[in-house]
């Protein structure tokens, strides 16, 4: 039932009709390269006033913003670990990163939201093995929250595309 709620696209997450969409933060929210610094200039400068704010962010965890000029209504910002071989608990910072999203989504009454891939890029964490963590912590909290109706994994590259394709596919309903 909930791994009908989930869809993989490839396009650009800051183009996504939802009510939120997540970005992919660094510890200073206050933008960067990749996802983080394509959905501060979409959102405009409001943004990163709203994110100055906050206080930063540790690895794991998320907080929100309003989307501004973005279509969606809410930003959710949450840093991924930096890949460092897989021995400082980089899999459950990660895990953590999608649960903690979903939790603000839940509180706020978000029901559509779209991710990126977490920490794939300039931190290094293996594609196929975010993949994995990404997909099972969703339908997770999907099997036990029915108000989200939709969430989406927002791909920019074919590859990325690709890669949560095959995942999605083999992942049990």
């Amino acid at each position: 039932m909930s791994k009908s709620r989930i869809k993989v696209i490839q396009g650009d997450i800051t183009d996504m009709e939802v009510d939120a969409i997540v970005n992919a933060a660094n510890q200073t929210l206050l933008g960067g390269g990749g996802v983080d610094g394509a959905i501060h200039r979409a959102a405009g400068p409001e943004l990163k006033e709203e994110c100055r704010n906050l206080g930063g962010c540790k690895t794991g965890e998320a907080k929100l913003t309003h989307g501004y000029q973005l279509p969606a209504r809410y930003v959710i910002h949450t840093v991924g670990p930096i890949w460092k071989g897989g021995q400082h608990n980089e899999e459950q910072l990660l895990a953590q990163c999608y649960r903690n999203s979903l939790k603000i989504a839940l509180e706020k009454g978000i029901s559509t939201l779209a991710f990126p891939s977490i920490s794939t890029g300039a931190y290094g964490f293996p594609l196929e093995r975010a993949c994995q963590i990404a997909l099972r912590e969703v339908k997770t909290f999907l099997d036990q929250h029915t108000e989200i109706k939709q969430v989406y994994f927002v791909c920019f590259s074919e590859n990325d595309f690709k890669q949560y394709q095959e995942a999605f596919q083999t992942m049990p309903t």
